[in-house]
C-alpha cells in the first residue's frame, strides 16, 4: 500500500525526493516522439493513417469523420447517458460564460485612456484521448470555454476506437457543443499534425488536452520548435488529499484510488496529522482497491505513492505547497482553517462530500490543470486560455500636452531620441495650433 513517512524524521533530500514526483530521465520517449513529428510534418496524412494501423491497429480511408457519421454514433447513447452529459455540459457552461469579463476603461493621466480587449484565439486544437480510458468529460472541459470564448475555429483529434468509428459518448458531446467535424487521429502524430497541418487536418494556433508521456513529450516539442502554443505543461495526474482526525478513512480511500486508476504513473498522497487515519486508510485502500476494475493499474500507482504524518498544520502545507498538487483535497471537518495557507494548487475539494470526481465531471470547474508542480506559476484551463488581451489607448490634446513631457524626458534617459522626436513633434505641432 501507500509508502509512509514522518516528516519530522525526513531530511532536506528526503523532502526534495518526495515532492520530485516519479521523474525519468530517459530520453526515449523524447526520441521516438521526434520521428513521429518528423514523419508527420513530411508525409501528413499518408503518415496517420500508417501510425493508426500500427498503434491503433486499424485501417482507416479517410481521417475526416462527418457530421453524419457522428449523428450515427450519438444515436448509440442512451437517454440516461445524455442527461448526465448534458448537466455536466450545463455547469461547466454556467460556470465558464461568468469567466468573459470586459475590462473598464483607465484613465491613467487627464487625456490619457488606456484599456484592454479580449479577441478569441481563431483556431485551436482539441486533443480528446481514447486509450486505456475513453474521456468525453475531458473534450467538454476544452470545447465548452473555447465557444464561450468565440474562437473561429475547433479542431478536435481523437483516437479511433477498434471499427474505426469515433467514441460514442465523444459523438454525442459533439452534437452538443455543435462541432460537425472531428478527426481520426491519435497519440503524438495528432499533437503533431495539429501543431504543423496535413492534407486533412488544418494547423491551429495552439493546442489544448491531455494525454499519456507521448501526447505531453509532443506538446513540449512542437511548442518549443513551432509557432503552436500549448494550453499547460503537463504529467501524470495526480492528487494530494489532506485528512486529520475528523476525516473518513474510506472517502479518503476511495479518493485516492479515483486518482490512481488514472494510469500506473499517477501519485496519490495523503498528508496528515492523524496516524490513526493513515492506518485506516491503509486497510480501506487494501479492500476497496480488490473490487476496482483497473485494480492492476491502480495498485500500481499506489505503489508510487505515499503518506505523510505531521506534527502541526503549518508544516503539513509548507510540503503541500511545495508539492503544489493539481488536485488538492481537504477533507476536515472545517478546510476553510486551511485556506490562507494554500498557495499552490490546481483546483482544491473542501469537505468530506466534495470528491474530486465532482470536478472531474460535472461540477462546473475545469479538469485541465497544471501538473509536477507546475501549479506554482500556472492556472487550470479557463476561457481566459483561449483568448489573447489586447491593450489599447488614447491620447488626446490635454494627454500628450500632460504627458508629453515625462515621455521626452524618459527617451532621453535611454538614448532613443527618435522615441523624443514623436511626442516633441506632436508638442510643436499643438503649440503652434495653439498660438
Amino acid at each position: 500500500m501507500l509508502a509512509y513517512f514522518e516528516y519530522n524524521q525526513l531530511d532536506i533530500e528526503d523532502k526534495k525526493k518526495l515532492v520530485s514526483r516519479n521523474s525519468d530521465s530517459d530520453h526515449t520517449i523524447q526520441k521516438k516522439v521526434e520521428e513521429i513529428i518528423a514523419e508527420v510534418k513530411a508525409n501528413g496524412d499518408q503518415a496517420l493513417k500508417a501510425y493508426a494501423e500500427k498503434f491503433d491497429r486499424v485501417s482507416l480511408d479517410s481521417l475526416v469523420i462527418s457530421e453524419d457519421e457522428i449523428n450515427l454514433q450519438a444515436e448509440k447513447v442512451d437517454r440516461n447517458q445524455k442527461r448526465a452529459l448534458e448537466i455536466a455540459f450545463n455547469n461547466i457552461y454556467m460556470f465558464h460564460r461568468y469567466q468573459l469579463i470586459k475590462e473598464k476603461r483607465v484613465e491613467t493621466t487627464n487625456g490619457v485612456t488606456c484599456w484592454r480587449e479580449n479577441r478569441p484565439i481563431e483556431r485551436v486544437g482539441l486533443y480528446i484521448p481514447g486509450g486505456t480510458a475513453v474521456l468525453p468529460s475531458t473534450f467538454l472541459m476544452l470545447a465548452v470555454p473555447a465557444r464561450i470564448a468565440g474562437c473561429k475555429e475547433i479542431v478536435v483529434c481523437s483516437p479511433p476506437q477498434s471499427d474505426g468509428k469515433i467514441n460514442p459518448y465523444i459523438a454525442y458531446c459533439a452534437q452538443l457543443l455543435k462541432i460537425d467535424t472531428i478527426y481520426s487521429a491519435g497519440g503524438a502524430q495528432a499533437i503533431a499534425a495539429m501543431a504543423y497541418g496535413t492534407e486533412s487536418i488544418p494547423k491551429v494556433d495552439k493546442i489544448f488536452g491531455p494525454g499519456n508521456q507521448y501526447v505531453t513529450q509532443a506538446k513540449t516539442l512542437v511548442q518549443l520548435n513551432s509557432n503552436t502554443a500549448i494550453d499547460i505543461p503537463a504529467g501524470p495526474s495526480e492528487v494530494v488529499v489532506i485528512g486529520d482526525e475528523t476525516s473518513n478513512p474510506a472517502f479518503v480511500a476511495a479518493d485516492l484510488l479515483a486518482q490512481a486508476e488514472h494510469g500506473k504513473d499517477s501519485q496519490a498522497v495523503l498528508l496528515s496529522t492523524s496516524k490513526s487515519l493513515i492506518d485506516q486508510v491503509q486497510q480501506e485502500l487494501r479492500e476497496q482497491i480488490e473490487v476496482l476494475p483497473r485494480a492492476e493499474i491502480a495498485k500500481k500507482a499506489i505503489e508510487n505513492s505515499y503518506a505523510v504524518l505531521f506534527d502541526s498544520k503549518q508544516d503539513l502545507m509548507v510540503f503541500c505547497n511545495d508539492y503544489a498538487p493539481e488536485h488538492l483535497i481537504v477533507s476536515v471537518d472545517e478546510p476553510e482553517s486551511y485556506s490562507r495557507m494554500i498557495i499552490n494548487a490546481g483546483s482544491v475539494f473542501y469537505g468530506h462530500l466534495t470528491p474530486e470526481s465532482a470536478g472531474d465531471y460535472a461540477s462546473g470547474t475545469n479538469h485541465t490543470l497544471p501538473t509536477s508542480a507546475h501549479a506554482k506559476a500556472y492556472s487550470g484551463v479557463s476561457v481566459d486560455s483561449f483568448i489573447k488581451k489586447i491593450t489599447f489607448q488614447q491620447i488626446n490634446e490635454d494627454g500628450i500636452l500632460n504627458l508629453g513631457p515625462t515621455i521626452e524626458i524618459l527617451a532621453e534617459i535611454e538614448g532613443l531620441q527618435a522615441h523624443k522626436n514623436a511626442v516633441s513633434i506632436r508638442l510643436k505641432h499643438l503649440q503652434s495650433k495653439n498660438k
